[in-house]
């Protein structure tokens, strides 16, 4: 089964009108619902948000956090996540670092806020930039595609094989648990499927340095094209099905999706989720599901394709707050 959240006690009050007035009383909110910032639409509220603009104001809202002994959650694009029904107790910190800098030889600069797809894509390829263009159609900023180290089976003819974030990546400035800035390499990050070592160390990405290839616009845009024909046959449209990808990790040769598959579990519906209908690793919100029903379903595809092939599904995505 996933792992059991536990349930945490709302900080007090005073906790919390402290971290309200030491970050920035006329941007911090309250009581602001996480649904809407999430791709799957599910979640309850959060106790406190705020966006962080720069790289400092993200320093002093976890911190303060920290200090205060408030619990926090850095967000993104708040695609790979399914919040509780209620909500987070504590600061939620969107991380909303803008900025693109376009150097020499194919170098950029990317925030960490930054979305991918169709900013910082759009942005390089309408330069002559590829590497990211695999990408398109994946939500999803640059702090969480260093977080997943964000992957794309290519469908292209010369790319048939997982492209990987960590390809087109150089360096990257991170603020570490003790209040550090630092420059870091690629190598720092121990990239592999669907992981970086900030898992675990807590890092907090700032921004990123990325090493593009001039390539012809229109090959980029095939290219594009291609990756969405392919997207758009398979995975859910967001607008219709909110979603958040694949939602087991991958099995080598096998496919957590065919697994799920093969038991008869596509197209399974629980309240308003739903085992998506083209996509056996992917849950649906059908309109107005709750995380409870998510995490029904996910239960049910592990156990089931336990029992009935002895391989055990292990989740990729995230799991916030109060359950």
């Amino acid at each position: 089964m996933p792992p059991q959240q536990p349930v945490v006690k709302r900080p007090e009050s005073s906790l919390l009108d402290h971290y309200v007035q030491a970050v920035d009383p006329g941007r911090v909110r309250r009581d602001v619902p996480l649904a809407p910032l999430t791709t799957f639409r599910i979640g309850g509220p959060a106790d406190l948000y705020y966006r962080a603009r720069t790289g400092e104001e993200l320093h002093r809202a976890v911190t303060c956090a920290k200090e205060l002994g408030i619990p926090s959650f850095v967000l993104g694009r708040g695609a790979n996540i399914l919040v509780g029904d209620r909500g987070f107790r504590g600061v939620v910190v969107r991380c909303d670092i803008s900025g693109v800098k376009f150097l020499p030889e194919g170098r950029v600069v990317a925030g960490a806020g930054v979305e991918t797809f169709p900013d910082l894509i759009n942005a390089t390829v309408a330069r002559g930039l590829g590497g990211i263009h695999h990408f398109v159609g994946i939500p999803s900023t640059v702090g969480g595609a260093v977080w997943q180290n964000l992957h794309f089976l290519s469908p292209a003819p010369e790319r048939e094989r997982t492209v990987f974030w960590e390809e087109v990546m150089e360096a990257a400035t991170i603020l570490t648990p003790d209040g550090e800035v630092r420059r870091v390499g690629t190598d720092y990050f121990g990239f592999g499927y669907d992981y970086s070592v900030i898992h675990e160390t807590g890092d907090l990405v700032l921004d990123v340095s990325l090493r593009l290839i001039p390539t012809p616009v229109a090959e980029l845009r095939r290219v594009m094209r291609e990756n969405l024909a392919w997207r758009d046959e398979r995975h859910p449209d967001l607008w219709l099905y909110p979603c958040v990808g694949s939602v087991f990790k991958k099995i080598e040769g096998i496919g957590a999706g065919r697994l799920i598959d093969e038991c008869g579990l596509k197209g399974h519906v629980r309240g308003a989720a739903e085992i998506f209908h083209k996509h056996a690793n992917i849950i649906v919100n059908l309109g107005g599901a709750t995380a409870a029903e998510v995490r029904t379903l996910i239960d049910l595809a592990r156990a089931t394709v336990l029992r009935e092939t002895g391989y055990r599904l292990e989740t990729e995505i995230r799991l916030v707050g109060e359950f």
